[in-house]
């Protein structure tokens, strides 16, 4: 059997790997992989450029390094296994999450600009996560540490999921998105940590934004069409909404994009994830370990998406 892995690796991740396929030949290529590896390849673990795609004849089982699933769900047929990293990232984004949220309500942001030109000034009154209610749009892995943890702060968490199930015991309210309109005039904070979708395209429109409670905070860390770009400048030039943005549309957000510049504005360029904590990288190497035994052993594929929603299943499934 051949592995192709073309996330990046360390030692121990290679250990890790290897144990779990002892038999198996494995190629570590830290990016696009060669196109004869491909041909070859049953099994390959990070991802693979949609134009190398068609070379994978023998694929049987990918396992993706992200937390979504983006296009893989309608571009490899069902025979192939897919499954996701869901699970991976849920630490090191709510903890961005936090960190800018803390950022945007106590103006640190205005006041790092302001120690750039060396000026002492007092930007006036601020916020607090202390009985604020928290909007949760995707209550998946990460949408639900972002609550945990902002429960722990004091704030009211509100949860927004596609199907209503048994509610955690972080979110005191659950609903769908058939109440996001109601919802939004209420919340201080409206957090977007959703995977690319037909249904998460643009869900932040300019009628949703000026929905938005004024002197929100809009945060977007799952993708950047979730958001119509052009209306959120628009509203954020009014001065209704502030954003921390880790994820934009178009991406990466080109150098004389408006946006940049706008004050109420927190970007940062997609980095809330990535392998930036080495946790993250551990539990994406660990989440693949796992699967790759289950699938040689015929045991329980973690992760698995629903070629439909584009979305993890809600329970694991056994493999035949």
């Amino acid at each position: 059997m051949k592995i192709v892995v073309t996330i990046p690796v360390k030692l121990h991740h290679i250990e890790m790997l290897k144990a779990a396929c002892p038999s198996a030949e494995f190629y570590f290529t830290n990016g696009r992989p060669d196109d004869r590896l491909l041909e070859e390849a049953e099994v390959i673990i990070g991802g693979v450029a949609a134009d190398q795609l068609p070379l994978c004849k023998k694929l049987r089982f990918l396992q993706l390094s992200m937390a979504g699933s983006d296009s893989y769900a309608k571009l490899i047929p069902e025979s192939i296994i897919l499954a996701n990293a869901s699970g991976a990232y849920g630490l090191a984004i709510s903890e961005h999450m936090i960190g800018v949220m803390l950022m945007l309500m106590k103006k640190l942001h205005l006041y790092r600009d302001n120690q750039n030109e060396s000026l002492w000034r007092d930007e006036g009154t601020v916020t607090t996560p202390m009985g604020e209610k928290v909007l949760i749009v995707g209550l998946g892995d990460i949408g639900g540490e972002f609550a945990k943890r902002c429960k722990a702060l004091g704030a009211y968490c509100i949860g927004i999921r596609r199907t209503l199930r048994e509610m955690p015991d972080y979110i005191e309210e659950q609903h769908t998105l058939a109440d996001l309109d109601s919802l939004l005039p209420e919340c201080g904070v409206v957090a977007l940590a959703l995977p690319q979708s037909d249904e998460s395209i643009h869900l932040m429109n300019e009628k949703r934004l000026q929905l938005m409670k004024k002197g929100a905070i809009l945060l977007n860390v799952g993708r950047g069409s979730a958001v119509d770009t052009e209306a959120l400048l628009k509203v954020l030039e009014e001065g209704r909404i502030s954003a921390g943005l880790d994820v934009t549309e178009p991406e990466p957000l080109p150098a004389g994009h408006p946006l940049w510049k706008c004050p109420n504005c927190m970007i940062t360029p997609h980095i809330s994830g990535y392998y930036h904590l080495a946790e993250t990288h551990d539990r994406i190497v660990r989440i693949a370990a796992e699967n790759l035994s289950a699938y040689i052993g015929g045991g329980t594929i973690r992760n698995l998406v629903n070629r439909k929603t584009g979305y993890r299943e809600n329970e694991n499934r056994f493999r035949a």
